[in-house]
């Protein structure tokens, strides 16, 4: 009998177990499609289309950088990293839950001596245009992001609050400039005052300023103006004109006097470009086919600037 009892027993606590496992709950663990998944190839994650611009703009708030702060509204996570990026996170359980980036830190927007806001662009593509955030920097108790809004499609508006914009010249530009910035801003301003240039002209004057600074980027059309300014010859005032004229046209003779010492004639077109560069291009190059013997005396007489043997 005894060992009946034991049996049923057995038995009885055998049959709780399946009972109390047909209750198990089971839990999933939050979808991290394109952020972590493991089993998703490398393109399918988080790829940034640039890298971001370096840290600027006022001090204290360099301490931001490197960190990162987190808003929740709905089903999204939305991360904020100054002077990094703005990332969008979908909390549900959908295997292609959206996770991408808003913005990468650009620039800064500037409105009257003030920061205003800091662009984050170039995000993920979005129908025919890339995804982009402009972050308000408000006076709060502590550092949090505390709202986030799409104002227009794939523009982003995020408010982030901390204590290091609450003094009223926390967000003032002319600080943060060096002091050789700072000078030319001044002189801006002193013509503008005398009315000597347009208020369109003080703005592409501040406009530079800022860009020099690092708290805007050139556009690509200013980057290609910037090159061809340090290879092209320009002539800032008229001495320095006249100081490469006077270079340039002693060049000139001692380059027809090298000619001449080889018994080689040398006779330029009236027609053709006749200006001191031009000319001191065709000696030179004159010269140099002369000793080298790569072409025949003919070409030297009376050249067209052309060298092509149909001639």
């Amino acid at each position: 009998m005894a060992a009946g009892r034991l049996l049923l027993a057995a038995l009885g606590a055998a049959l709780g177990l399946f009972a109390s496992a047909g209750k198990m709950k089971i839990v999933e663990e939050p979808n991290t499609f394109g952020l972590n998944n493991p089993f998703l190839p490398q393109t399918n994650r988080l790829q940034p289309k640039m890298p971001p611009s370096a840290v600027s703009g006022p001090a204290h708030l360099f301490r931001l950088a490197g960190r990162c702060f987190s808003f929740v509204e709905s089903t999204y996570k939305y991360e904020f990293c100054p002077f990094h990026n703005v990332t969008q996170h979908e909390q549900t359980f959908r295997w292609n839950a959206y996770s991408g980036i808003l913005g990468i830190w650009h620039e800064w927007e500037i409105d009257n001596n003030t920061f205003v806001g800091m662009w984050m662009r170039e995000g993920d593509s979005c129908e025919t245009k890339n995804r982009e955030t402009k972050v308000h920097l408000v006076c709060g108790k502590s550092n949090k992001l505390a709202y986030v809004s799409e104002p227009s499609t794939c523009v982003y508006s995020l408010t982030f609050e901390t204590p290091l914009v609450c003094h009223p010249h926390s967000l003032l530009v002319y600080p943060t400039l060096t002091e050789a910035l700072q000078r030319k801003w001044d002189e801006a301003e002193q013509l503008l005052y005398d009315e000597l240039i347009t208020e369109q002209g003080y703005k592409k004057i501040l406009k530079e300023i800022f860009e020099e600074a690092g708290l805007l980027e050139a556009t690509e059309e200013k980057e290609v103006e910037k090159q061809n300014k340090k290879i092209s010859l320009e002539f800032e005032t008229v001495e320095k004109c006249s100081k490469e004229y006077k270079q340039l046209s002693k060049e000139i003779k001692t380059l027809k006097d090298l000619l001449s010492r080889h018994g080689i004639a040398y006779k330029g077109n009236s027609a053709e470009n006749s200006s001191v560069e031009h000319v001191a291009h065709k000696l030179a190059t004159a010269v140099t086919t002369a000793l080298n013997g790569s072409k025949d005396d003919e070409h030297l007489h009376g050249d067209t600037g052309i060298w092509n043997a149909a001639v």
